[in-house]
């Protein structure tokens, strides 16, 4: 479904329920870490996105508790709920350069941090990693992101990337909606786990050759945004989230 035929409500229930899939999942890291969904643009108003109430667990997240925010980190909705800085800082600036990139999340998995401390990044020569390849950029460490400065240096990493890996810090992704974007994390968390997995296995990885490796993005099932609503809806039901 396009992200702008989704009107608040909609979305406030799609972002809402995210969270709580994300807590099933075992990505949330105490009250931190953030999703972010752009609103549909409203006449004489800046533009606005929808983030966590800073100080809820992702179980407790629902459609009436998500801020409304612009891209200066005011409340759009006269809210006093707190909001992350940091969240503040890394979605803006996403949000701000990226039209297409409606949906941001931001995740500290152990896998993902782990990969994220490797010098080497994540290697393509998983099935799932495979997907990735030609689509993953990387930004360096500059200390807990709270930095206006750093703003436009994150950008420029990111570049036209989907996937970004924050070095020694953790994993961002972004999409044209929140399945797609939550597809694409799990597509990166799971290319994670099995190199972690297959690097502590005996012997050395097997490489996949380059002229294969090119060809893979546009062999995905998961390709489709009608697939990547069933995935997600599926995903919805599975942890009894409704």
């Amino acid at each position: 479904m396009d992200h702008t035929a989704l009107d608040e409500p909609r979305l406030r229930t799609d972002l809402a329920a995210c969270y709580r899939l994300f807590d099933w999942l075992g990505w949330t890291e105490l009250i931190y870490n953030h999703i972010t969904v752009r609103l549909p643009q409203r006449a004489g108003h800046a533009p606005e996105y929808l983030i966590n109430h800073f100080g809820l667990h992702y179980a407790e997240v629902t459609p009436a508790s998500l801020v409304r925010i612009d891209l200066d980190g005011r409340s759009a909705d006269d809210s006093e709920a707190r909001v992350n800085r940091a969240g503040f800082v890394i979605h803006s600036a996403i949000h701000a350069a990226r039209d297409d990139a409606h949906c941001i999340m931001h995740v500290h998995t152990t896998a993902g941090c782990a990969v994220s401390c490797k010098e080497e990044g994540l290697r393509h020569d998983n099935f799932y990693s495979a997907m990735l390849y030609g689509d993953v950029a990387y930004h360096d460490y500059e200390g807990v992101t709270t930095n206006l400065d750093e703003q436009p240096r994150l950008v420029a990493s990111l570049g036209s990337a989907n996937h970004l890996i924050l070095r020694n810090h953790g994993l961002l992704v972004v999409g044209p909606n929140i399945p797609t974007t939550f597809n694409r994390l799990w597509t990166l968390q799971r290319a994670c786990e099995i190199q972690l997995a297959s690097d502590a296995g005996h012997g050395p990885n097997r490489s996949i050759p380059t002229d294969v490796l090119r060809t893979v993005p546009q062999t995905r099932v998961a390709a489709s945004g009608d697939t990547h609503r069933l995935i997600f809806d599926t995903m919805l039901r599975r942890a009894g989230i409704t």
